[in-house]
């Protein structure tokens, strides 16, 4: 486990999201101050607002990709093609690593937005067995797309 994955780790741990904990290790890097990227990626969790769809470590990645090299004001469209082609495969490797990017296949069809899946999550372990593996995974992928 790399050191940021490490931070991603202990942030979902402590109680913030997985889009929210892996956009946070990435911080130092973005210019985003903390309180910032906790708020901008809070919406994206378990699979945009545990409605199941693309997995939030995911998406969380694809925040901090665009954050690092985004398009901005002063950009061309260049880094936007970048950014599209980084996205790409940070879902790539993302699926193969998990066999998917949607949160919902991730889980086996557990609905987050009931809370007969909610307990679901809980009794099977998913926040330990399946939702931190990607929390840190997605922060090594984007790492290494760095």
């Amino acid at each position: 486990m790399s050191a940021r994955s490490g931070i991603a780790d202990a942030k979902f741990i402590e109680g913030y999201n997985c889009a929210q904990s892996v956009l946070f290790s990435f911080c130092d890097k973005t210019n985003l101050s903390p309180d910032l990227a906790l708020k901008l990626a809070c919406g994206f969790g378990a699979g945009m607002g545990r409605k199941g769809e693309v997995c939030g470590a995911v998406t969380g990645g694809i925040l901090a990709l665009g954050a690092l090299f985004g398009r901005g004001e002063k950009e061309d469209r260049q880094a936007t093609e970048m950014v599209y082609a980084k996205t790409r495969e940070l879902l790539t490797r993302f699926s193969s690593l998990h066999g998917s990017c949607i949160c919902r296949e991730l889980l086996s069809g557990c609905d987050l937005t009931a809370s007969q899946g909610q307990h679901h999550f809980k009794d099977s372990e998913c926040f330990d067995n399946i939702c931190r593996p990607c929390v840190r995974d997605a922060v090594e992928i984007v790492e290494a797309l760095m």
